[in-house]
């Protein structure tokens, strides 16, 4: 025979009708999905099934087990069902497979060798398909391989096609995936495709959020209270806008018409939809909010907070900052501190400015006793380095001796919530022996419930 011939015998396809199961041959009815993840397939498994257990009955083949999968066959290794069925099989439950296609068990090279490997060891006899058969023979497990290659060659080239038409739709304009909120997904007649349309309910509301940021200087949180309070917004799982959702909506390009795909590439379409806003309008929220260059959340430090807690449920007190632009142009920044609600959700504590902090915090410093500043020495030390600073430089500059005047602790610690750094206020306050409480706008030392608290 030549060699055309001994091809055209490879690549013949082996006939399972009427031809006997080898002796004591056990199979497994494996059924798998196809990977057209469509409303048809729903019943693809359960048609398997029926077809194969009518072969089975008609060729005598004794059915141990049957096994279901939706997992799909692209990539190795990640089909539970499968990957037991081949531990089974070497450990001798089964030494034959029924299945309906070769594609049904392999799309990809590393399930392949696994069940190939499993042929050349004698573990697996045979492979029954609908029409087919396939055993240790070097023809069928060559023409096995091929037929099961051929499944991962449709599967690189859907993938391929995939990208290359997600490229075309995204330079036509249109985004894959869901809609941002203000728009609605509307699936079209030509599969594949939707258009994205304008939410005549929630449109409205988005856009105005960005008309109070712009133009009457509503920050995210302000944003975040009149959309839950004052509209009856939610999203589409049916709840309220939650504050990380109101920055992410004023921080969207695609309000005013572009967007990035994928997020982070740099690239940049034109989207073939209703804008709801103008690039003006987006650029003037983000200039109000100073969004770009934002810090992550928890970064920012404040100088008294992680120092005071609430005085009705006990948790800690934290701070915002507001900013606002006056009609001159400059921009007025305002720090707010209040109850982070951490034990008690429903804690009404109101906000303090921090002006007012600063003065009841130097009105409490005139009230308090020495013994209270547990760092009263730390505090002097830094006294005497001053006096130390000032005798060596004022020393050189006058002709007689300069007197430096004694500096009470006391005024020291004033001088220091006035006109001191940061760190400078949090490290005078951490001397304090006992917690400072905030209450009804109002701070207080409470040694008492110092001790309950720490």
């Amino acid at each position: 025979m030549d060699q055309t011939n001994q091809a055209e015998v490879a690549v013949m396809p082996s006939t399972a009708t009427g031809v006997p199961p080898p002796i004591g041959t056990k199979y497994c009815l494996y059924a798998r999905k196809s990977s057209e993840d469509d409303e048809r397939q729903a019943l693809s498994i359960d048609s398997q099934i029926k077809e194969m257990l009518a072969t089975a009955e008609r060729d005598g083949l004794n059915i141990v087990e049957v096994r279901r999968e939706s997992h799909s066959a692209k990539a190795s290794g990640m089909r539970p069902v499968y990957n037991r069925l081949v531990d089974e099989i070497r450990a001798g439950f089964f030494n034959g497979i029924l299945t309906w296609a070769p594609d049904r068990l392999s799309r990809n090279a590393g399930d392949l060798g696994s069940i190939v490997d499993l042929m050349d060891q004698g573990l697996l006899k045979e492979i029954r398909t609908h029409g087919q058969r396939f055993t240790n023979s070097p023809n069928e497990k060559f023409l096995l391989m091929i037929l099961c290659s051929q499944a991962k060659l449709e599967n690189d080239n859907r993938g391929i096609n995939v990208k290359r038409g997600q490229r075309s739709k995204l330079e036509m304009g249109h985004r894959p995936c869901l809609a941002p909120l203000g728009y609605l997904n509307e699936k079209l007649t030509t599969r594949g495709e939707s258009k994205i349309l304008v939410d005549p309910e929630r449109a409205p509301i988005i856009t105005e959020m960005f008309n109070k940021v712009a133009f009457k200087h509503y920050t995210g949180r302000d944003l975040y209270e009149w959309v839950n309070e004052e509209t009856n917004f939610v999203t589409r799982a049916g709840k309220k806008m939650a504050l990380s959702v109101v920055y992410r909506v004023l921080q969207n390009p695609f309000y005013y018409g572009k967007f990035e795909w994928p997020v982070g590439s740099g690239n940049w379409y034109e989207g073939k939809y209703k804008p709801l806003i103008t690039k003006e309008l987006f650029d003037k929220v983000r200039e109000n909010l100073a969004v770009a260059p934002k810090s992550r959340p928890g970064t920012k430090e404040f100088n008294f907070t992680k120092l005071m807690r609430c005085g009705s449920c006990g948790s800690g007190i934290t701070a915002e900052e507001k900013f606002k632009k006056l009609s001159d142009g400059t921009v007025n920044r305002y720090v707010y501190y209040k109850c982070t609600k951490f034990a008690n959700h429903e804690c009404g504590e109101p906000s303090i400015r921090e002006e007012e902090l600063t003065t009841q915090l130097l009105e409490l410093m005139d009230k308090i006793d020495l013994d209270e500043l547990g760092a009263r020495k730390k505090v002097q030390e830094e006294i005497e380095k001053y006096k130390r600073f000032s005798q060596g430089v004022f020393g050189k500059l006058l002709t007689q001796e300069y007197h430096v005047p004694q500096i009470d602790v006391k005024n020291y610690a004033n001088f220091v919530l006035q006109n001191g750094t940061r760190d400078e206020k949090r490290d005078l306050l951490v001397c304090l022996k006992s917690r400072i409480f905030l209450k009804k706008q109002k701070i207080y030392i409470d040694k008492k419930r110092t001790q309950e608290v720490e």
